[in-house]
């Protein structure tokens, strides 16, 4: 038998326990609510088309310059950029890499091309000289990077770079990537080291005669003619320098060999992942070295 205070004490739990229940249903669908608003958002912040670009790139903008960057940089760089189904299509379809050794070797490599490397490296005597002193980076390496890269500068590309980062930073398929190259993009411009028409490069945004992305732009490039600038698509010396310096930043080591199983190769590796550029590297260096 339950007696008067027994019974209200009852009530009083059951109400609170009624309570607890309202309160957790109204968290749990607020919870709900925000899941479907970031998802939504997650949506609206990259595409496989170009429907929602122009949108989501006025947001980008607007993160930019909350991040740091000056609006006119913003504006300059960014300003009238569109999509681009082009750069799209080339993301899609990289397929060199995939090559035996052989095959890439002979598609990369002639004599043509170590015959310049030889001659770039007696050009460049004296640059290549100072470089080797302070980083400690064989001449022959560099050059190696450099005409396959490019053919020594010749075939740097003429995409423009915003436009290429922009459309594969609202992609989806690599979109946070990018996100942080396009914002790189923005601070070489910021700094000072080019003029946005300046900016043209490779398909996916690389910039300058050794192929850097903006962050390693940022993060390697050195002023080696002491104008004030970085500039990797035009100065020679800064190409050169960079590209030696982020070989040191690896961990290479001076004097040390760059051959498969000696201790630079796997320095080499940080250069590019793919290992039949590697060995290309590696074989081609070895050829310059007869230059010498």
């Amino acid at each position: 038998m339950v007696d008067g205070e027994s019974r209200a004490n009852g009530a009083r739990y059951a109400k609170g326990k009624n309570d607890m229940r309202k309160t957790g249903m109204i968290l749990l669908a607020g919870a709900m609510l925000a899941a479907g608003t970031n998802a939504a958002q997650a949506a609206r912040d990259c595409g496989h088309t170009g429907a929602g670009f122009q949108q989501w790139l006025a947001r980008f903008k607007q993160q930019a310059v909350a991040r740091g960057i000056p609006r006119r940089v913003v504006e300059n760089a960014l300003g009238g950029v569109r999509y681009s189904n082009y750069v799209i299509k080339l993301d899609r379809n990289q397929h060199s890499f995939k090559l035996s050794f052989d095959r890439f070797w002979r598609l990369r490599v002639n004599n043509a091309l170590i015959r310049k490397g030889c001659r770039m490296m007696k050009k460049y005597n004296r640059t290549f000289s100072a470089i080797e002193r302070r980083f400690g980076v064989p001449r022959e390496i560099i050059t190696a990077i450099w005409g396959l890269e490019t053919g020594y500068g010749r075939n740097s590309g003429r995409m423009p770079v915003f436009r290429s980062l922009a459309t594969l930073a609202y992609d989806c398929r690599r979109a946070d990537f990018f996100r942080n190259e396009l914002m790189s993009a923005l601070k070489i411009v910021a700094r000072g080291d080019m003029a946005p028409r300046q900016m043209k490069g490779a398909w996916a945004g690389e910039i300058g005669q050794t192929q850097f992305l903006a962050s390693k732009y940022l993060q390697y490039a050195v002023d080696f003619n002491g104008d004030g600038r970085r500039d990797l698509i035009h100065s020679v010396p800064d190409v050169l320098a960079t590209t030696a310096n982020f070989l040191r930043a690896h961990g290479w080591r001076r004097g040390a060999g760059w051959n498969p199983g000696e201790p630079n190769y796997r320095v080499i590796k940080e250069w590019n992942r793919a290992t039949v550029y590697q060995k290309t590297i590696s074989k081609m260096a070895n050829m310059l070295r007869k230059c010498r």
